[in-house]
């Protein structure tokens, strides 16, 4: 992985003492809240509904255990023992005090990470595919290209105050893991007719208050012109985005109204422009990035098959584990695992101090010291011997984190809500802790097959609600919590948005509703091999909507 360089370092210690300046003046009175929030925001920390919030970049999803290690003193010392994983691959301290808040960044600091661009009107933490660099359908593995993006995007003189937040995504492989049609930009990695790989380009993605589909605005930008294209989009955006209504301002609205053509012609005037000049990639950079990405010190073992069948016989846990918390591995011998932080009734996404500290453990010694955070608010072990599974999930039992549900109905995605966030109109943790008890039961999981459920607090969809194939959005309504439910999102290359099917559920109501549409699902479904958003998409929404309200 990325290891700071002179200038990196330098940087965000200039950052943490400039900071640390700021809220010292803060605390002293010197300078009103008003005038600390764009100063607060362009360091990650937010005024959350009870207390100040910590947003923490882990760029590209990739840290290494002495990072997560660190990620845990800091839940421990200076927060209430424990962090929030996200969905852009970040973590959130929920209760930092403000005075604590320059140690915390000094500490991020001496185990290079900050938590700058994780706020504010500028290009975010760019993610990818989280088996990025071990997945076995993987064309290249997208992190170098992500790390370079992250280099030319941190503190860009022009892109610093965009007209709104912008986000990036990754996919190297052939299946989208990285949701990149609902980005700002989304790019997946190509090869042309001669063979040459380079990217496909979406823009105009995204989800929130107005829900849009990305467009294919270049079928191929070779590597070494990347760069230069991306800035091409940011210029025209930063030239033409609209300053004057936020909920008008991101990409998607401009690429909408202005279409898809006309913004290409302008993309590609600008591209000749820029093309073949300074930013140019050459070779020997993207080779001396592409060094810190180097494989592993792999060992030369035979591919060996895992008998899940003998193993659920044996131990029924460690079966559905091995069953659903694998992803095949480019290395024979090898698979990565998913730790998945979704335990039942548990808050998704949370970890405590021991846990981070724990997996840490677990990376040092059996995943060449690397973890990957996913945007489905997991962790991941990307390189681990086949052999050393069982000494694995022996000590994820320990700690709590076992579940053997990677893609089932339990594994939700939710934002912190009302709970937490200060824009939330429902809290969404309690929903998804009812739901995992709802659909505790195995042989239940098991029944239902790969179903993501999503739910948001708030209509800027930060649980991802639209693409979930159930969405719960959560509104008010005359002072009462409202839960509306939608049915047939996919953030993959199949990528759809879901539909709203009626009006919402109180918060009791929910459990069972979403017990309705599964049974439905499974009494409609053609064989046990046909998938939820398959059988949606066979059936349509009558079915379902009929679930929920029946005929009326």
């Amino acid at each position: 992985m990325y290891k700071y360089d002179e200038y990196d370092q330098q940087m965000v210690d200039a950052r943490v003492a400039e900071f640390s300046d700021q809220v010292r003046r803060r605390l002293a009175g010197e300078i009103t809240e008003d005038q600390f929030k764009p100063l607060r925001l362009m360091n990650g920390l937010y005024l959350q509904l009870h207390a100040y919030m910590l947003r923490v970049a882990v760029p590209y999803g990739t840290m290494s255990s002495k990072q997560l290690r660190m990620l845990g003193h800091i839940a421990r010392t200076y927060d209430r023992n424990y962090g929030h994983f996200t969905t852009r691959q970040n973590i959130q301290f929920n209760w930092p005090k403000l005075r604590d808040i320059p140690k915390i960044l000094e500490l991020l600091a001496s185990v290079e990470m900050h938590a700058i661009q994780t706020s504010g009107n500028c290009i975010r933490n760019i993610t990818t595919d989280q088996f990025a660099g071990a997945a076995a359908d993987e064309i290249l593995d997208p992190r170098p290209v992500a790390e370079i993006l992250r280099q030319w995007s941190s503190l860009h003189p022009e892109f610093l105050y965009l007209p709104r937040k912008f986000k990036i995504a990754m996919s190297g492989a052939t299946h989208d893991r990285a949701a990149i049609r609902f980005h700002d930009i989304g790019l997946q990695a190509t090869t042309n007719a001669e063979g040459e790989i380079g990217w496909e380009v979406w823009v105009g993605g995204g989800l929130g208050r107005t829900p849009i589909i990305g467009k294919l605005i270049n079928p191929h930008v070779p590597h070494e012109h990347l760069l230069a294209y991306l800035e091409s989009i940011l210029r025209v955006y930063n030239r033409y985005g609209r300053r004057d209504n936020k909920y008008k301002a991101r990409i998607k609205i401009l690429v909408h109204e202005e279409g898809i053509d006309n913004i290409r012609a302008q993309v590609e005037e600008e591209f000749s422009h820029v093309k073949g000049g300074v930013l140019t990639l050459p070779q020997d950079e993207l080779d001396r990035i592409g060094a810190y990405f180097a494989a592993p010190a792999f060992e030369r073992l035979n591919s060996s098959a895992i008998d899940v069948a003998r193993e659920k016989i044996i131990n029924p846990s460690y079966g559905r584990w091995l069953d659903n918390n694998l992803n095949a591995h480019q290395r024979p011998g090898y698979v990565s695992v998913t730790v998945s932080l979704k335990p039942i009734g548990g808050a998704p996404g949370d970890a405590t101090s021991e846990q981070m500290e724990a997996i840490a453990d677990l990376a040092e010694r059996y995943s060449f010291d690397e973890l990957r955070v996913s945007h489905e608010q997991n962790l991941v072990l990307p390189h681990v011997k086949i052999a050393d599974l069982p000494a694995i999930y022996e000590k994820l039992v320990e700690i709590g984190f076992a579940e053997g549900n990677a893609g089932l109905i339990t594994d939700m995605i939710a934002c912190p809500g009302l709970d937490f966030c200060a824009l939330a109109n429902a809290r969404s943790i309690p929903i998804a802790q009812e739901l995992s008890r709802k659909f505790a039961a195995p042989e239940r999981q098991k029944q239902i097959g790969d179903l993501k459920i999503k739910i948001s607090g708030c209509i800027n969809a930060c649980g991802h609600h639209h693409v979930g194939h159930i969405g719960i959005l959560g509104v008010e309504k005359k002072g009462t919590e409202l839960y509306q439910i939608t049915v047939g999102g996919d953030a993959t290359e199949q990528a759809s948005i879901g539909d709203i099917l009626g009006h919402g559920f109180v918060a009791e109501d929910v459990p069972d509703a979403i017990e309705r549409l599964v049974d439905t699902y499974i009494a409609r479904r053609e064989s046990e091999a046909e998938p939820f958003i398959a059988a949606f998409r066979r059936l349509g929404k009558e079915p379902f909507k009929e679930a929920l309200y029946g005929n009326g």
